[in-house]
């Protein structure tokens, strides 16, 4: 829960809605082109280093800031990353520096990590040898502030950033606890990301005598809404970002709360085969879920579809099943209260109105990029991304957007591995959309047009899983 000096911004209290160059460009894990600067040497000013507003932090001096140290060091949690990359993603090293963990004033308690029972935890890195910039993300799922570590923040690391992170304000499965209202712990997600992206700036300059000459935001899933909200609302803040298959919230929808009821009906008959079977099929292809992607269907169901249906329906519509806390698990269509047969459209608007508090409008005020795999079954994307696409040209911001539709890819690169052949990660596209936005802002080579990065003819696994050009088909503009 947000303490009493944590208020959301104005425009979230009157209600108002808030919310990869045509060269192709492969994945490198090079430094960036800034000369590396590090005043002092190695971790120079480190007592001195006070993150603005936190209530409590810890600093220590590592020969390695990368996951290649902080596991046996104890600087990073493993567990919070598990599941989110492919199993050989390598990892860089030589990248020694400061890190400083702590938290801001809060008084939720869902995040144990350092015994400390507090919310609002964050890590904040500070490489020896800086490239000037600074990368922020918020994290995806509802895991803490460590999820990224593998994914991001060790390559951006080793390109010379400094990095910080945010476990959001509340994590774990029970995150919809926090907060007073409906809406209410999602919103504070957004205010986190600000106030450790203000934080994270202050003591940059700290420690390097100079503010960063770049800030950009990041994200995935969770992670690439923040990216979305912080753009829209913030822009101020930041230089610019790249979106990794963000959540989209509308009060008007889609949301995930219409189409992931659609598929706890219409799954079970599937799966169940006999007469009703391709019926269901079509269902769930007209729900967004897209055709080929059934071999992943099973998957989602155990893992994904109903738990997420149920927490989130809990935390922006908690009267729909009354005194039960987040619905029933794998409860059968006509079960009072079921999850699947929650029907957006016709809830009170109250409901209507919690999700405006958290929703994205498009306008975004920073160059952004976006990818999401074309095999999404969490978040489908005809039902996420291509709508957000949409809806930044319809705000009129499309000059500064790109969106790259990444076929075979899906929502978690853990599953390239399950899957061999079948997908492809998207963290490999993730860096050279990065890397792309780099060169957008620092010598104004605009990236490859918007459209869907097809998967290469005749490429092998392994050269296919670390590599990613956005060479691009199919204006993603003539979608619906």
């Amino acid at each position: 829960m947000r303490p009493p000096a944590f208020r959301p911004s104005p425009r979230l209290r009157r209600g108002v809605p808030a919310a990869l160059a045509l060269a192709v460009l492969t994945l490198t894990t090079a430094p960036a082109t800034a000369t590396p600067s590090a005043p002092g040497g190695h971790c120079a000013r480190q007592a001195h280093l006070r993150v603005p507003g936190a209530a409590h932090q810890r600093s220590a001096c590592l020969d390695e800031l990368t996951t290649a140290g902080t596991v046996a060091s104890g600087h990073t949690d493993p567990a919070d990353w598990a599941g989110l990359t492919p199993k050989d993603l390598a990892v860089p090293s030589g990248v020694p520096g400061i890190q400083i963990d702590g938290y801001f004033p809060d008084t939720s308690t869902t995040n144990t990590n350092h015994g400390w029972n507090h919310d609002a935890q964050f890590v904040l890195r500070l490489p020896d040898r800086w490239n000037g910039g600074l990368v922020v993300a918020g994290t995806p799922g509802n895991r803490e502030q460590y999820a990224n570590d593998r994914a991001i923040a060790d390559w951006v690391l080793a390109r010379g950033y400094a990095y910080a992170a945010t476990d959001k304000g509340n994590t774990g499965l029970a995150f919809h606890r926090d907060g007073k209202a409906p809406g209410d712990a999602v919103a504070e997600w957004n205010e986190r990301v600000t106030q450790l992206t203000r934080a994270a700036r202050a003591t940059v300059a700290q420690r390097y005598h100079r503010p960063p000459a770049r800030t950009l935001v990041t994200g995935m899933s969770n992670g690439g809404y923040l990216v979305r909200w912080q753009l829209e609302n913030h822009p101020e803040l930041y230089d610019g970002g790249v979106d990794w298959e963000g959540t989209l919230w509308r009060a008007d929808g889609p949301t995930l709360l219409d189409f992931l009821p659609k598929a706890l009906r219409a799954y079970p008959v599937y799966a169940a085969g006999g007469e009703g079977a391709e019926a269901a099929r079509r269902e769930m292809h007209a729900a967004g879920f897209p055709a080929g992607s059934e071999f992943l269907w099973p998957y989602h169901h155990k893992v994904y579809w109903d738990l997420t249906q149920r927490v989130y329906r809990e935390e922006l519509d908690p009267g729909y099943d009354g005194a039960t806390e987040a619905g029933t698990p794998y409860c059968a269509t006509g079960t009072p209260g079921c999850d699947a047969d929650y029907d957006y459209a016709t809830r009170p608007d109250e409901v209507r109105r919690a999700v405006e508090g958290i929703a994205l409008t498009g306008r975004i005020g920073k160059p952004l990029l976006t990818l999401h795999g074309t095999l999404d079954v969490l978040l489908p994307i005809g039902r996420d991304s291509d709508v957000y696409a949409r809806m930044v040209r319809e705000a009129g911001r499309g000059a500064l957007h790109r969106y790259y539709r990444v076929e075979g890819g899906t929502h978690a690169d853990s599953l390239v591995d399950a899957f061999p052949g079948r997908l492809r990660p998207l963290t490999p596209c993730h860096r050279t959309a990065f890397t792309a936005l780099e060169d957008w802002l620092a010598r104004g080579h605009r990236p490859p047009a918007s459209g869907t990065v097809a998967l290469p003819g005749g490429q092998d696994p392994v050269t296919l899983a670390h590599t990613c050009a956005l060479d691009t088909e199919e204006p993603a503009a003539t979608r619906p």
